[in-house]
């Protein structure tokens, strides 16, 4: 039974209330403070976490140009064609449209710093000149082709990217690997709880909430830059992905 104070009993929430809160599996007895108190009150909580280990099937990436002209337009002009050449490469890689998106477009200029020299007096500075313009252009790619991977790093080399940086392995669809630590984490969580409980000299009544944290992907990382590449493909190793959930259970535990 659901107790409630006299003066809710006949609200509509007392009724609202009535329907939705479980009954209890224990009797429940009057604490010294009036108070009720049932005997599986002693409350756990524990945080676990999962794993599941995937090769990966995806090297995401970025790629770009940087120029540099004297006025916005010269360096915008050699940009785009150094860029659209970067981009064709990618599509003869085998990477479709889909998986190139650009991620960063900037044009701003080049100072310098001037310094006046009168005849008599000290140098004084006169604050920096434009002297140029510097445009760069970056696309995000996925590339799912890993074994093509350092080939294509050359050949966009060659097509005039200077700005690579990745790649970041990953897995493109993570929900079952996900699915497997959820469950390895709820494994691990209950586990605990049992050895927590018998070491208390009691027993796991319940389980009242379930929290899911932020899972992640711990993965390898690696880098590569137009200056250290030459003309032999880039040695690439994908290594393994890892996938992780996070859980934080509460559980109840009862003599």
């Amino acid at each position: 039974m659901t107790h409630l104070p006299p003066a809710l009993r006949r609200t509509p929430l007392a009724v609202a209330l009535a329907c939705l809160l479980p009954l209890t599996a224990h009797a429940a007895t009057p604490a010294t403070d009036g108070s009720l108190m049932a005997p599986g009150d002693t409350m756990l909580t524990i945080s676990a976490e999962g794993q599941a280990h995937r090769a990966p099937d995806l090297a995401v990436f970025t790629a770009g140009v940087t120029t540099q002209g004297k006025t916005a337009s010269q360096a915008l002009s050699a940009n785009s064609q150094a860029m659209t050449a970067v981009i064709a490469e990618l599509k003869k890689a085998g990477v479709a449209s889909r998986d190139i998106q650009t991620s960063n477009l900037s044009v701003s200029p080049v100072y310098e710093e001037q310094t006046a020299q009168p005849a008599i007096r000290p140098r004084r500075t006169v604050g920096p000149v434009i002297i140029g313009y510097q445009v760069s252009n970056q696309v995000n790619v996925r590339q799912r082709k890993l074994d093509a991977y350092g080939t294509t790093i050359d050949a966009l080399v060659s097509a005039g990217a200077n700005q690579i940086n990745g790649p970041s392995f990953t897995v493109d669809e993570p929900s079952t690997a996900l699915d497997e630590a959820r469950l390895e984490a709820m494994k691990t969580a209950r586990a605990r709880a049992d050895l927590y409980a018998r070491a208390a000299g009691m027993r796991v009544l319940r389980i009242v909430s379930i929290a899911e944290g932020g899972g992640n992907f711990a993965q390898p990382m690696m880098f590569a830059r137009a200056k250290a590449m030459d003309a032999a493909a880039a040695p690439v190793e994908a290594g393994e992905v890892n996938l992780s959930a996070n859980v934080t259970v509460q559980f109840e535990l009862a003599p």
